[in-house]
């Protein structure tokens, strides 16, 4: 297929490389064009403008920061698409935004897919993304050939908007489990036992989870530097606390978490690893001490 793809981050690039070596026609755009001359040598199609993307794509794929870097990009998409077209973001955005976007869209016949991914960096790398998607039913045959290339589990959780209430419910749950983790190692260290030696002893048990292996790892060898940027899930909390606003949802676990995330950013630490929880339970206690 003839492919469009903006957004070239952690995420984005190995992404794009995937699609490109699958024997799929890029066509990509970036305001740097540094970021993306890797892809150039390697027989993506530089193109001018975003509405120039959408003009030579079937589909065209987004990966940027947030709700207004998305929508700031489909109002120039829409200019270039043709009926038919299919502007897929795999992004963290509103539910919301997400919809809006589609209504904006339906009038000239263009589909919206909200797309959000997890599994960090390394699932990019190795095209093990867990995709999360909403959008219509009769889209799947022509998205398929573009997910199968950049994940593993794929699912379609409903129409427009629910792939980023699906990927807001997984921010709940990994980063209350790395702030678990946090709360853990700060009990083994206060109590006089190495959290390596208690890690390793948990990853046997029942507390076993990808997110001790990982970010339990990181604290215990005190590697803080960024495998996911704090700033990110401080930014996706943001957006699933103001959804259980919206509704009137309790998230009392949740709101805790938010709390610690604040305090993370507020002393500097956001584009650190997230496992810099740590550090913050650790600054409160020394500083009670």
């Amino acid at each position: 297929m003839h492919i469009g793809f903006i957004g070239f981050g952690t995420m984005g690039k190995p992404m794009a490389t995937h699609l490109l070596r699958a024997g799929h026609t890029l066509h990509v755009w970036s305001r740097r064009v540094s970021s993306v001359d890797f892809l150039l040598q390697q027989g993506a199609i530089w193109c001018a403008s975003p509405a120039e993307v959408a003009r030579a794509s079937e589909i065209v794929c987004t990966n940027v920061t947030g709700s207004s870097d998305v929508e700031e990009l489909a109002e120039q998409l829409a200019t270039g698409f043709v009926r038919g077209g299919i502007h897929v973001d795999f992004s963290t955005i509103a539910p919301s935004v997400a919809r809006s976007i589609a209504a904006m869209y339906a009038p000239h016949g263009i589909e919206f897919v909200d797309a959000p991914v997890s599994g960090g960096g390394a699932g990019a790398r190795d095209a093990t993304l867990a995709i999360m998607w909403g959008g219509k039913t009769a889209l799947t045959p022509r998205l398929a050939p573009l997910f199968s290339v950049l994940g593993k589990t794929v699912v379609q959780v409903g129409d427009v908007g629910a792939g980023q209430v699906a990927k807001a419910c997984n921010q709940m749950v990994m980063v209350a489990a790395i702030q678990a983790c946090a709360e853990a190692a700060q009990l083994a260290q206060a109590a006089g036992v190495s959290f390596a030696i208690v890690q390793q002893a948990l990853l046997g048990g029942s507390a076993a989870s990808r997110v001790l292996e990982v970010f339990g790892g990181r604290m215990a060898n005190r590697n803080f530097s960024a495998g996911v940027e704090a700033r990110l899930h401080h930014k996706d909390y943001a957006l699933l606390m103001e959804s259980a606003h919206r509704l009137g949802v309790p998230l009392p676990v949740s709101s805790v978490v938010w709390q610690q995330l604040n305090a993370l950013m507020a002393q500097g630490m956001g584009r650190e690893d997230t496992s810099s929880l740590l550090r913050v339970l650790e600054n409160k206690f020394n500083q009670g001490e």
